[in-house]
């Protein structure tokens, strides 16, 4: 009989970790590996957060703090909330949790009944439905094709909500797309979740300050006031602010369900680092204008991603509104033969291809609900991307054949 719970079996191990660990091992094996799978700023924490958590740490604030986050670090919260969203919430109304991914599953455990639906587009990140199963819920993807800019259209959100419909967890900007919805669509999407008393939203914002050209953000409550008593507003300081290794997230919503995600988090991980909630603290607090400079990188290399990948042969790519992610077609490529003889069936054997060929480690599409494509980070240095695109290239040119028919 073996050790292993039977739930484990609804779930696989996230695949951006394991394509992000595989880079590692092969580097360390020698292999010349640039690694493209990882959602991780290569930019340091600003030192202004730095030099909060050194403070911090000086002053001896390294005890236990409150379960869901210091009542300094909700203020900051509710500053934010209320400066950059309109959105006015009390400290009952905010947790901290131990990254951005432990308030959402947080929020699922804490509300999600077995059987209950979860509402889910697809491309998504990889953990949302496996963090529905785990809470005994039932994923419901919704496939937003490239022709759809890879967004939610409120048709299909409308057939897709049924009685036992419980959350639409909404990503925008996208991780894998980068794709991000205009206060335009976003209205549309709230217009149907307005018809629909029982579902709740979920946004989840962690790329909110990472959007190009003019775009200008928004959140589903704050477009639509009538949702904000069954809206879960999730962000984090992980991206943003190059925080991914601090591990801290935080949300606002309904007092009910922020005092059942503390009890679910008292019994797990209990508080967030102290140290951390302090440094949090200093990034939420300090000078914002550090943002506007690193998305100005950030567009350059997404700008020289898009054009290298669709002078690819085989390649699409679409310009995403924001996050560091491109996700292209590699249909292109579907059915062409490999210098070694293999076939490409599928974009999981594509992204096999870069990474033996070449060296260009990727995620395959299908780990993010939606075929043939794969996912690129660019949040690398522009001499590693245009190298990495060079390979990627030379790789597409060396496939022999016809592509497959769609």
């Amino acid at each position: 009989m073996s050790i292993v719970a039977d739930r484990l079996s609804r779930i696989k191990p996230s695949p951006t970790i394991a394509v992000s660990t595989k880079a590692k091992e092969l580097k360390a094996a020698g292999r010349d590996v640039i690694g493209l799978g990882a959602g991780e700023p290569d930019f340091d924490t600003p030192d202004f957060v730095k030099d909060a958590a050194i403070e911090a740490i000086k002053e001896g604030q390294t005890k236990y703090t409150a379960v869901d986050g210091t009542p300094e670090l909700k203020d900051a919260i509710i500053e934010k909330f209320k400066r950059d969203n309109e959105l006015d919430y009390t400290r009952e109304q905010i947790t901290v949790g131990t990254g951005g991914k432990q308030v959402l599953y947080n929020a699922l455990m804490a509300s999600v009944n077995p059987g209950d639906e979860v509402i889910i587009p697809a491309p998504y990140w990889v953990s949302y439905p496996d963090m529905t199963l785990l809470a005994e819920g039932t994923p419901v993807p919704i496939e937003c094709p490239k022709e759809n800019n890879f967004k939610l259209r409120p048709e299909d959100l409308e057939a897709a909500i049924t009685p036992k419909t419980k959350w639409l967890i909404l990503n925008s900007p996208s991780n894998p797309t980068g794709g991000a919805y205009t206060r335009e669509e976003m209205r549309a999407l709230t217009d149907v979740l307005m018809r629909h008393e029982h579902v709740w939203v979920m946004p989840d914002d962690m790329y909110e300050h990472i959007v190009y050209d003019n775009f200008e953000f928004c959140t589903p409550a704050q477009v639509e006031p009538g949702l904000y008593d069954r809206t879960l507003t999730c962000n984090g300081v992980s991206k943003s602010y190059a925080m991914t290794g601090w591990r801290i997230g935080y949300a606002g919503g309904p007092a009910e369900l922020i005092k059942a995600m503390a009890k679910v988090q008292s019994q797990s991980t209990s508080n967030p680092s102290s140290v951390s909630q302090a440094a949090a603290l200093g990034a939420l607090s300090g000078n914002q204008s550090f943002l506007k400079q690193r998305n100005d990188v950030f567009k350059e290399r997404r700008d020289l991603v898009v054009e290298m990948l669709n002078d690819s042969e085989g390649m699409e790519c679409l310009t995403p509104e924001g996050a560091f992610y491109v996700y292209p077609s590699c249909a292109g490529c579907i059915g062409k033969t490999t210098p070694d003889g293999s076939i490409i069936q599928n974009d999981e054997d594509f992204v096999t291809y870069l990474l033996e060929s070449e060296g260009v480690a990727c995620v395959h599409g299908e780990a993010f609900g939606l075929s043939p494509y794969f996912r690129i980070s660019y949040a690398t240095s522009t001499e590693n991307l245009k190298e990495a695109c060079t390979r990627i290239q030379r790789a597409c040119a060396a496939l022999q054949g016809e592509a497959k028919a769609a």
